[in-house]
């Protein structure tokens, strides 16, 4: 490119440049960046990423660029970036070394988690950059496929101390969900008078100004449109303006603008052009031996190259992506097969098997069951290789070529379960419509079961119970097995829904299930499903030795699915179970990790927070909430915030917690999650009880209560609701609560249930009784992990003490208090307990400033995982970041605190 077209190509382009060399520079300097230029089509965005490749003197610079065609086979787009950089792979840790080569086809094994690949990924490009600077430019980002797509935008959002940059170029209309948060550069048009002068530059002879500012407000400053729009006029027109006005949108002008260059050129010319268009590798190899088959010269290609519109050399490279889209869109169906069935005649099957099937299936003229096998074959090598966006593409294209009304019904299903795991919902019910086609029973029950299935995963809570009871009532006599799951199912559902459901709750449900047949041999499954519908139906003293049973059966069963451990730690919390919660807990998140279900990992971990704050253990669950971030921003998902309303309730800090209590309530209203709006009203109860604010207290705990849906939540409400009704003289409120919680809690009869109860009948009582009570609840607590509700009773015994002028013996449970709350991060419960100190004449000085005080929340996260032992890369792989920026973070956190080594370190509650 000669330095007038360079310049040419970035006129009126001094900020977006300034933009870009800002990105370079601060990658040279080992700050990590990324860009996204969004705008029209043709209005310069290739231009500017060759200027970012131009600036970035010293750095290895990748590219990749997203083909329309290729859309949907997976990690092709990552291949094409990341495939040069392999040599590199052998210095990853093993799983990392391990998922590159599953997803890139170099080694069998289970489909990745999409995390993992994420930081397979980035610690790829991390490791290429020690060498120098690496930048990555990725054209036509919208044509990328999803599972690219997920991996380097995970990879862009972790960028921090790496000497990696990444610009992204993509059309306006396509920046959607999945390219959230990124930082943005809007590329518009051009300003007038930078327009007019390319304008002039690009048309020789005379321009009629009349016609030039014409053209110019035609285009909106469109540098292509103003390069390509007046090839199309004639001389007249461009000297004295006659002509009609194009009405088309301006992209489609410009395609057309292309398409009519294209069909000046001769027709063999055309041919390969409409080749190349179809063949995305832009393999000149490839292209001259389908070029071959058509009995087409290669040397055709030369007029192409000579119009401006295509390079050839080790590769074929079109001079502009509408090219491309021209050529291709402007050809006859006919042509297009033909140009298909060459190029899958001369891909090898054994090398790239999934490329020659798609060429064959655009080939496809009718149904063919030999192609359809073909697709239905890439779609399980996706499924390996963790692609289940692509599977779910291939198996719906095969249903379209399927012959066999059966067969096609039957493969219509398999597509639109494949495209509900994948998200798309609305592709997924308009397969469901052709599985409807002729089928046996079971197969009818199955597409009922898949779309209750969408209606829950979809957001509409309200009316999957009622969807999914009937799903599971139609399997009963086809499938016992899978009746019982759908049963769950819709349970969990109801629970869900809580009092939002449509017409069925949860006692609908659990009477169903009663009803119905059990399989031979029960699964632990089926005892915990029998004992919640007892639950249920005849209350929790019933349910109690039943679900007990169950989860002894699953502590003693290691091959429990997800959906049951799901159901089982939900039981344990229920039951008081703490012991039972956390084995099986962690057992939950393990078997997710292993499975990459980025589904199931949010919600096990959300429960793991809980259990580790009630734990005492603040630094692990701020290490799982930032893990559950890190899969939002991977997936692109809005996740319901309940392990981070856990934590913040319980740190006491108002300014974080009420703006994320408020915007939660609104989120989980709208998703119709009852049990969230009540997860939303416990979490203000115990964030003003720490604040000793029990007026505002009362009515949030009073709310969370009117969600009866027999939960931990809804217990622990209870809990609340005591405590704020006591200290605000309203005994009858606090002993209604009591009466309801109080048979629970001595039915379930575990050492957390029964210290419970011995705390909440405390506060109720007067004298030697409530002394007695309080002093149960610390000796059956302390017998228990939950270390914060322990802390608690410590706090409320001291408070007592002192009210009763007891004041030395108060100083003991209150200091005691005092240290455990401090040492969870419990911080407002803490200061309750040092106000009530100095009210017992110890006096503690406000909480000095702390080294790690100055900490920022990932710091801290760092720091104590950290001190526990692990290396940089295990911390790396837990929080989805390079060992780079854990490396960069430790250095901060080394020189906030004044230390110079990690055996130093301590979590955060004992740091400073």
């Amino acid at each position: 490119m000669t330095s007038g077209s360079a310049a040419r190509e970035v006129r009126g382009r001094r900020s977006e440049c300034a933009s870009l060399d800002r990105l370079v520079s601060d990658v040279r300097s080992g700050r990590g960046q990324t860009l996204l230029l969004r705008g029209e089509p043709g209005i310069g965005k290739s231009a500017l990423l060759r200027y970012a490749g131009r600036r970035a003197a010293g750095f290895r610079v990748a590219q990749a660029a997203g083909v329309e065609s290729e859309v949907e086979l997976p990690f092709a787009g990552l291949h094409q970036l990341c495939a040069p950089m392999l040599d590199q792979r052998a210095r990853l840790p093993q799983p990392q070394r391990e998922a590159l080569g599953v997803v890139f086809g170099y080694s069998a094994g289970s489909p990745p988690d999409r995390l993992l690949v994420g930081v397979a990924v980035l610690s790829l490009l991390a490791a290429v950059s020690e060498e120098k600077p690496l930048l990555c430019l990725i054209d036509d980002a919208q044509w990328l496929d999803e599972t690219s797509v997920q991996a380097l935008t995970f990879v862009s959002r972790r960028l921090l101390a790496e000497r990696v940059g990444v610009v992204f170029a993509i059309r306006e209309s396509a920046a959607g969900r999945a390219w959230r948060g990124l930082p943005d550069l809007p590329v518009g048009g051009l300003g007038n008078d930078d327009a007019r002068a390319l304008l002039e530059s690009a048309v020789p002879g005379r321009l009629d100004e009349r016609v030039r500012d014409r053209i110019v407000a035609e285009t909106r400053g469109n540098p292509l449109a103003l390069i390509e729009l007046p090839r199309g006029l004639t001389a007249a027109e461009l000297a004295g303006g006659f002509g009609l006005p194009d009405a088309r949108p301006l992209a489609g002008k410009i395609e057309q603008s292309f398409a009519q260059r294209v069909r000046s050129l001769p027709a063999a010319t055309q041919q390969l052009l409409l080749t190349a268009a179809a063949e995305p590798l832009g393999d000149a190899g490839l292209l001259r031996d389908a070029a071959t088959l058509l009995g087409v010269p290669m040397r055709a290609l030369a007029a192409a190259e000579q119009a401006g519109l295509i390079e050839v050399d080790s590769r074929v490279r079109f001079r502009h992506p509408l090219v491309r889209t021209a050529v291709y869109r402007a050809a006859t169906p006919a042509d297009r097969r033909e140009v298909h069935e060459a190029l899958a005649r001369a891909t090898d099957p054994a090398e790239e098997p999934d490329r020659r099937a798609w060429h064959r299936a655009h080939a496809a003229e009718e149904a063919d069951e030999a192609v359809a096998a073909d697709l239905v074959g890439s779609a399980e090598r996706a499924q390996r290789r963790g692609g289940i966006a692509a599977a779910a593409e291939f198996l719906r294209r095969a249903t379209e070529l399927t012959p066999d009304p059966a067969t096609r019904a039957a493969r219509a299903l398999t597509a639109a379960e494949a495209e509900l795991r994948c998200g798309a919902f609305e592709t997924a019910s308009k397969l469901l419509l052709t599985a409807e086609g002729p089928a046996d029973e079971l197969h009818q029950a199955r597409v009922a079961l898949v779309r209750a299935q969408i209606a829950f995963a979809s957001g509409h809570d309200m009316a999957a119970p009622r969807l999914l009871l009937d799903a599971a009532r139609r399997l009963e006599p086809l499938d016992l097995e899978l009746a019982r799951d759908t049963y769950r199912d819709a349970l969990g559902a109801a629970l869900l829904a809580g009092g939002l459901s449509e017409g069925v709750g949860m006692t609908e449900v659990a009477r169903a299930v009663l009803a119905a047949p059990e399989p031979s041999p029960r699964r632990p499954g089926d005892l915990l499903l029998n004992s919640l519908a007892v639950l249920y139906t005849d209350g929790y003293a019933a349910a109690v030795p039943l679900a007990q049973q169950a989860l002894r059966a699953f502590r003693a069963d290691g091959q429990s699915d997800q959906p049951w451990l799901w159901l089982a730690v939900v039981t344990s919390a229920m039951m008081f179970d703490e012991a039972t919660w956390a084995v099986l807990n962690q057992r939950h998140v393990r078997a997710a990790r292993a499975l990459g279900d980025l589904s199931a990992l949010p919600l096990t971990l959300n429960s793991l927070v809980c259990l580790q704050m009630f734990g005492g253990e603040l630094a692990a669950a701020a290490a799982a909430v930032a893990e559950i971030h890190a899969i939002g921003d991977a997936t692109a998902v809005a996740l319901a915030p309940y392990g981070a309303l856990t934590v913040a309730a319980f740190k006491g800090d108002e300014a974080v917690a009420g703006p994320l209590i408020e915007a939660a309530a609104a989120d989980v209203a709208a998703r119709g999650e009852d049990s969230g709006v009540m997860v939303t009203h416990w979490s203000r109860a115990v964030l003003l009880n720490g604040l000793a604010r029990y007026h505002e207290a009362l009515p949030a705990a009073l709310a969370a209560m009117e969600h009866p849906n027999e939960s931990g939540v809804w217990y622990w409400s209870h809990a609340e609701l005591i405590e704020a009704a006591v200290r605000t003289d309203q005994p009858q409120l606090a002993a209604a609560a009591y009466e309801s919680l109080a048979v629970r809690l001595r039915a379930a009869g575990t050492d957390w249930a029964l210290g419970m109860l011995a705390r909440c009948t405390a506060l109720l009582r007067t004298g030697p009784e409530a002394e007695a009570c309080f002093r149960q609840a610390i000796d059956h607590l302390g017998r228990t992990r939950m270390r914060l509700e322990l802390a608690r009773a410590h706090l409320l015994y001291g408070e007592w003490l002192r009210r009763e002028n007891r004041r030395r013996d108060a100083r003991g449970h209150l200091r005691t208090a005092h240290d455990m709350l401090t040492a969870a991060g419990a911080g407002a419960f803490a200061d309750r307990a040092r106000r009530e100190l100095a009210a017992a004449g110890e006096v503690i000085a406000d909480p000095a400033v702390r080294a790690s005080d100055s900490l920022t929340a990932q710091e801290a996260t760092i720091a104590a995982l950290a001190g526990t032992g692990l290396t940089n890369a295990e911390i790396g792989a837990q929080l989805f970041l390079s060992q780079h920026t854990v490396e960069w973070h430790l250095r901060k956190v080394f020189t906030k605190l004044g230390i110079t080594s990690r055996k130093q370190l301590r979590p955060p509650s004992q740091i400073g």
